[in-house]
């Protein structure tokens, strides 16, 4: 039997909704990974989420069963730390308004993290944060307007959780755009190049696929940098929005869940994107569905 991973040397896995919801394992995670490591296939966990140190995100992992170390993990704030310190001179200040962890990407890289507009900064970025408080985004406000370059971590508006989808970091940098209509934050986070390219390059893998459970950010980014994709059902979209997908945020393979990775794929790279499509809707409203996605609903 072939499998979708045959195509590829390396998998990408997003982290929230596609390796786990909130404190708990998507079912089957653990084995998958244990299965795409025994097949010589390199992994890389890859997340626009700022708030945890790729040791933390490790250390979760672990507790999850996923074998992975924090070199396995690439956040959107490394990715936009370095993105920072491309540009400006080393020792320059930039305000931070997300967790210690941000704050120690941007220190690693040479700069110097604040938290006042009155420290001068040449720059501000801004992460997901659980506590994440008002005054520390009005602080952001006040140095963008005064003349800082502005950044942020990733444009997700939202998060998955156990409880349903809670308020995501593009949905505060929303809220701070509303003081400055004229600027717009630059990002590093998925779909955009800077994550996906600093993961690509650490693999150095060529043939590599990436998993994810948001069209418009894990399967956009993978368009954007040019690889293949599988959509898996266990974090944000769902049929609906696959099925009404612009051909940015088409997949190349749908899954209920990573393990459609060891399994014959749904969709194909080279078949018509009618073809893909008629799978998809007889995974989900058909007779016959496909291994691995019993349980999806037809409401």
């Amino acid at each position: 039997m072939s499998t979708v991973i045959d195509a590829n040397d390396a998998a990408l896995f997003d982290l929230d909704g596609v390796i786990y919801i909130g404190d708990s394992a998507v079912p089957g995670v653990a084995d998958t990974i244990a299965g795409l490591r025994e097949r010589g296939v390199r992994v890389g966990f890859v997340t626009n989420n700022a708030a945890r140190s790729p040791g933390e995100v490790a250390a979760h992992l672990q507790r999850l069963g996923v074998a992975a170390t924090a070199d396995d993990i690439v956040t959107s704030a490394q990715a936009v730390a370095r993105l920072m310190a491309a540009r400006f001179p080393e020792g320059s200040p930039v305000l931070v308004a997300g967790t210690p962890a941000l704050a120690e990407e941007v220190r690693g890289v040479g700069l110097v993290p604040v938290e006042s507009s009155g420290d001068g900064p040449v720059a501000v970025v801004v992460g997901f944060a659980p506590q994440l408080t008002w005054a520390q985004l009005n602080e952001a406000c006040f140095a963008v307007q005064a003349g800082a370059a502005w950044y942020g971590c990733n444009p997700d508006r939202t998060r998955p959780q156990v409880e349903g989808q809670a308020i995501g970091l593009g949905a505060m940098l929303g809220a701070m755009r509303v003081t400055m209509p004229d600027r717009e934050p630059i990002l590093a986070g998925k779909p955009l190049r800077p994550l996906l390219d600093e993961t690509l390059r650490r693999l150095g893998a060529t043939r590599p696929i990436f998993v994810g459970d948001r069209l418009d950010t894990d399967i956009e980014g993978a368009h954007v940098v040019g690889i293949d994709s599988l959509f898996v059902l266990s974090g944000s979209h769902g049929p609906e929005e696959l099925l009404a997908a612009r051909p940015e945020h088409r997949p190349t393979y749908i899954a209920a869940d990573i393990s459609g990775l060891l399994q014959e794929p749904v969709g194909t790279g080279t078949s018509p994107l009618d073809d893909l499509w008629r799978a998809a809707v007889e995974a989900w409203h058909g007779d016959h569905r496909h291994p691995g996605m019993e349980g999806i609903g037809t409401d």
